[in-house]
């Protein structure tokens, strides 16, 4: 017999040969532990169906496959799905920057700026804060208003004509009372000082300059509270992704930015960086490296009229950290693009600023965004519902260098020639198969080569090729001496 048949007719797993226990078949080998959730054999897939009989009888079962059938390993799920890197963001989508402060050796500093302490505070502790002072105040002038009275002697009874420091003051109480009364200028008329103390008039004065210093400060905290810039901030949007595509024949990151309230942000300007790590040549570890991506700074295409939403551009040309990286390379980086948008708020006057990230994951090859400005009835309509929308295009999936017919790195293109090329109707292509054709040498005085321009620098004499000649890095002679 089995050595398998015979440990379960022992345990008492069988009636008799081919039969199952109805009882016993979904319970007690499981309580046992006897079968796993996910039997590495087919043999215990039949068993846990009931059909014992079929799991004995076939040849492939046999008592090493019974016994390690109890091994705990059997209960591990070998299909585990690898849990995805989640890179940590260093700023979050709605702008907060998720940095924590720690081990500051002088955290005096933060009493030196008190009023902007008191600010950046949550507003249930300046809540506590505005009550505490007042009544502490109260408190504390209230007792010197009662000293003031017992030295007097104003509790003791009075013969004759005694003239009390404070009418109507006859214990702590009254005095507290009092306090709070000459403090917030209430006077209901039965308290009030008399000329017979010199210190009580003194105090009087103190208690009333004091009170307005405490009412200044603590008003003003939560005034400026109330009116901080960074609330114009959530009518601010960005997109929830950005795209990669061509634009006007280059190769752009976009994304999109926009105003929902109808008072504008004056002056307001966008910038871009990209936050990665970094290890120098020397070996220095940068964990937080911040590159500016160029938007259109020295162009002014930074600055916003921020009336519509708006798409901001950061071409990516041989400057740009995205030249030579494919989608792969894009979506498997370890990086993240912080995006801020600053200006004045035209209702108050105070600066505000926006801001926002997109990680590896947020960025779409090969998208743009639709439309979603309209002329209706003789007004401009911006449907919001469709903000972060994109609609796919085709894209070759390579990097901008390779789309842009690069094939080795390149200088800096001046953008004046991309826009003189737009103005004049001509692409840029047409431009450089005409001086393709010029037969314009360059002699390279870096390493003594000559060869032809286009060959050498793949693009033709433009204002880029120009400048260096201008700075003697490259010297262009005619071709009947080379």
């Amino acid at each position: 017999m089995p050595l398998a048949y015979m440990d379960m007719m022992k345990n008492g797993m069988l009636k008799k040969k081919g039969q199952c226990k109805t009882d016993l078949r979904r319970e007690r080998p499981r309580e046992r532990g006897l079968i796993p959730r996910k039997a590495r054999f087919p043999a215990w897939q039949t068993f846990r169906n009931g059909d014992c009989g079929t799991m004995l009888g076939r040849k492939t079962f046999t008592a090493d496959q019974y016994l390690y059938s109890k091994s705990p390993l059997l209960h591990h799920d070998f299909k585990q799905k690898k849990k995805k890197h989640v890179r940590q963001r260093f700023v979050e989508k709605n702008g907060y920057c998720n940095v924590s402060h720690g081990n500051i050796r002088e955290p005096t500093r933060y009493l030196v700026d008190i009023f902007t302490t008191v600010i950046d505070l949550k507003w249930r502790y300046n809540l506590f804060i505005f009550s505490s002072v007042f009544i502490t105040s109260w408190l504390c002038f209230g007792f010197i208003w009662w000293v003031i009275c017992f030295a007097h002697g104003d509790f003791e009874p009075r013969e004759g004509d005694f003239t009390p420091c404070v009418n109507e003051v006859y214990g702590f109480t009254s005095a507290f009372l009092f306090s709070v009364e000459t403090q917030t200028t209430i006077g209901y008329g039965s308290r009030h000082i008399t000329p017979e103390c010199p210190e009580a008039v003194f105090l009087l004065l103190l208690q009333c300059i004091v009170g307005l210093i405490i009412n200044a400060f603590l008003l003003g905290c939560i005034f400026a509270k109330v009116a901080q810039p960074k609330k114009r901030a959530h009518t601010l949007m960005f997109s929830n992704v950005c795209t990669i595509s061509k634009r006007d024949g280059v190769m752009c990151l976009m994304f999109r930015v926009g105003d929902l309230r109808k008072s504008h942000i004056v002056e307001a300007h966008v910038r871009a960086q990209l936050i990665r790590s970094y290890t120098t040549p020397e070996g220095e570890f940068i964990p937080v490296l911040q590159e500016d991506l160029d938007v259109g700074y020295d162009d002014g295409l930074d600055r916003l009229f921020l009336v519509t939403p708006v798409i901001v551009c950061h071409e990516i040309d041989e400057d740009s950290p995205f030249w030579d990286m494919t989608p792969e390379e894009i979506f498997a980086g370890d990086f993240e693009v912080v995006v801020i948008l600053e200006g004045t708020v035209e209702a108050t006057g105070m600066t505000t600023q926006a801001r926002s990230s997109y990680t590896p994951d947020e960025i779409k090859w090969g998208h743009r965004f639709e439309p979603i400005t309209t002329i209706e009835d003789g007004r401009y309509q911006v449907d919001y519902s469709k903000f972060n929308t994109t609609v796919e295009i085709p894209t070759p999936r390579a990097c901008a260098r390779e789309i842009m017919g690069y094939s080795t790195p390149t200088s800096k293109r001046s953008s004046s020639r991309r826009s003189s090329s737009v103005s004049s109707g001509r692409s840029i292509d047409d431009e450089d198969e005409d001086k393709s054709s010029s037969g314009v040498v360059f002699e390279d005085e870096l390493n003594g080569s000559v060869g032809n321009a286009v060959d050498k620098y793949a693009y033709p004499m433009s204002s880029g090729l120009s400048e260096d000649v201008r700075l003697g890095r490259v010297r262009v002679i005619p071709e009947s001496k080379v």
